[in-house]
């Protein structure tokens, strides 16, 4: 694998002014003579890793028609992992007491007043230790990472650029469609994020998909002799409820010193909630947490926070703050946040804390520069259609998002039954030769065309 760094403007309206750097991982076609051209890949977050995609997708393109066809290309957004300067809000100490106070389940007056100090200092911290501050900030979202991408083209040598993007990744996906129609030969969106939804309709339809998943997991572990929420599918929101709530007032103390809170058990069957291969891992965390043990649990929700052993975390969540905070508008008014705390307890009760809820603003409320987009739906004109993937009982974005986003964009729509977090390239012989032909050939799967689970 080869790699390398992009230089691009810090601020696309001053071209000559400063810059910062994009890191690039490739991956090169097998087979020079018949190849197709560069699949660039993005895995979302916001804030995630293209460049720890690209590696980790890199063994099975090498064995496959994608591997011999296409150059594999990751690149870290700009202030995200490789790429410099990074963003950096908090320090691993603090990011370890701030998951420790547990500060969300106090819907008090007091536990809101702490809940929006904890929100302003987050982002004064985000501003002064993040290098060009405020300017860096600004230019953090998506509208300047799909200019990134276009640079990015240009620099590899593509006259069109080919795409893969999950998740999040399907954002950055749209935006460039809209920005440069002209430049997009073919995209794969897999697990879209819905392009019209406000912040907290996202929140609420994740519950709602998180719930679901829930669900298919209590299912699962209901035929098993150890299953930790019971026999009974109906009853385990109650079961797990049970296990979690009263950790809001005795967390459990772990053999590193750290101390498993409501929160982070719940982040934890959150993470795992987003793929079956995990589910096992689940019912052994709910299990040791009925005995007193919090390690598994813990370890799974320091996968969502990557964290590592050492104590050391990326920046993935600052970054996934920073740039959600600059590509949505900020959410001031607490009617609207409380009605969709209680909309969310509604539709996921397995997350439901039993605690009075208080609306308090996040950090986005007290961010130092403004947002640079605005929920809509895309007007796409000149664009080759585009491969809508969608997981019917996707957990992170649900079934409909990806619907309606095929819809928006006119483009095809490929439907896989399962329960997981996005589908292409994961195994599915179905979803991945249809993508593969797509992106190969530009050829679109049948109307209609759904994939099962294997």
């Amino acid at each position: 694998m080869q790699c390398a760094r992009l230089t691009v403007p810090l601020d696309y309206s001053k071209p000559d002014g400063d810059t910062v750097t994009i890191g690039v991982l490739r991956h090169k076609a097998s087979d020079s003579t018949g190849r197709v051209g560069a699949l660039v890949v993005n895995p979302g977050g916001p804030g995630a890793s293209g460049m720890a995609l690209a590696a980790s997708l890199s063994t099975h393109f090498s064995g496959s028609e994608l591997g011999q066809r296409f150059d594999l290309i990751g690149f870290d957004p700009r202030g995200v992992g490789a790429s410099e300067p990074k963003v950096h809000c908090l320090t691993d100490r603090e990011r370890d007491a701030q998951r420790a106070e547990d500060l969300g389940v106090d819907g008090s007056p007091a536990g809101v007043a702490q809940q929006e100090s904890a929100a302003r200092d987050f982002a004064a911290k985000c501003a002064q230790r993040t290098e060009h501050g405020p300017e860096m900030l600004a230019n953090l979202g998506t509208r300047d990472v799909a200019r990134d991408m276009d640079v990015l083209r240009s620099a590899l040598g593509e006259p069109k650029l080919t795409y893969l993007g999950y998740s999040y990744g399907t954002r950055i996906g749209y935006t460039y469609a809209q920005e440069f129609p002209g430049n997009v030969r073919a995209m794969v969106l897999d697990g879209a994020v819905d392009p019209s939804q406000d912040s907290l309709d996202e929140q609420i339809a994740q519950g709602a998909g998180f719930e679901t998943a829930f669900n298919e997991f209590a299912a699962w572990c209901a035929a098993r002799q150890d299953c930790v929420v019971g026999a009974d599918p109906a009853e385990a929101s109650q079961a797990f409820q049970n296990l979690a709530r009263p950790l809001i007032d005795n967390p459990v103390p772990l053999r590193d010193g750290r101390k498993l809170t409501y929160a982070d058990a719940t982040l934890g069957t959150i993470q795992a909630l987003y793929s079956q291969q995990l589910w096992q891992t689940l019912n052994t965390g709910l299990n040791d947490l009925r005995s007193g043990r919090g390690e598994t649990l813990m370890a799974l929700a320091d996968m969502y926070n990557e964290r590592d052993p050492g104590g050391r975390y990326s920046n993935n969540q600052d970054a996934f703050t920073a740039i959600r905070c600059v590509d949505d508008p900020p959410v001031t008014d607490k009617t609207k946040i409380l009605d969709a705390e209680n909309r969310f307890e509604q539709v996921a009760p397995f997350l439901d804390d039993g605690r009075a809820n208080g609306a308090a603003l996040d950090s986005c409320a007290f961010w130092p520069v403004p947002n640079t987009l605005q929920p809509h739906e895309p007007k796409i004109s000149g664009v080759p259609p585009v491969l809508v993937i969608s997981t019917t009982n996707d957990p992170a974005t649900p079934y409909q998002a990806g619907v309606n986003l095929a819809e928006a964009m006119n483009g095809a729509l490929l439907t896989f039954e399962g329960t997981q977090h996005t589908a292409f390239l994961q195994g599915n012989q179905c979803v991945d030769t249809a993508g593969s032909a797509y992106l190969i050939n530009n050829t679109l799967p049948p109307v209609g065309q759904r994939c099962a689970a294997q």
